[in-house]
């Protein structure tokens, strides 16, 4: 099991949240205000939060944009990961990916499998990384982002969290763009 160093010293990170629904507000945003409200009582920073409809270019333009911002540090999105027609999220999101995280589906789903059961199954929650940021695909239930906050993010987004967490290997996510070429390298 994890635990926290406490003699490490707390690294808030800027976290986008994204809810992606057809029929949502800010007003009726659970999922999102579920997110947003454990995020910033575990000391991080809400970089962003916006809602947008089930469609795959107009999701991409908006997590594009956060990957590409040097002020987000991670996106997690709500919504969309169901098997419905217009659950699309994967879709949009996953080609975005340089590196997908299967171990986050696999522990999600563990999780999950012990509140709801068999229900589990009909999520396709995702992560991955893109452009040195963490993306995290969540279901639309209030609860679903309650238990992966609780159950995953929270401790993985913290940097006292032992074994190992997400944050202290944030500074090598972008270490292939950095390296320099070899002498004598033709590509």
């Amino acid at each position: 099991m994890s635990s926290i160093d406490e003699t490490k010293q707390f690294v808030p990170l800027n976290i986008a949240v994204l809810t992606i629904s057809d029929t949502r507000t800010l007003a009726d945003d659970k999922s999102g205000a579920t997110l947003a409200d454990r995020l910033t009582a575990a000391g991080h920073h809400l970089a962003a939060r916006e809602i947008i409809v089930d469609d795959i270019d107009a999701i991409r333009i908006i997590v594009k944009r956060w990957i590409a911002d040097p002020d987000v540090d991670a996106i997690i999105t709500t919504g969309g990961t169901g098997f419905t027609g217009r659950d699309v999220t994967p879709e949009a999101v996953e080609p975005l990916f340089e590196k997908r995280m299967d171990g986050f589906s696999v522990a999600f789903h563990m999780l999950s499998h012990a509140k709801i059961g068999a229900s589990t199954v009909q999520s396709r929650a995702t992560a991955g990384v893109a452009g040195a940021t963490f993306i995290f695909c969540l279901p639309g239930s209030p609860g679903a982002c309650r238990d992966a906050w609780d159950g995953i993010l929270g401790a993985q987004l913290d940097y006292r969290t032992r074994p190992c967490n997400f944050v202290e290997i944030m500074p090598r996510l972008d270490e292939h763009l950095r390296r320099p070429k070899a002498k004598g390298a033709s590509a």
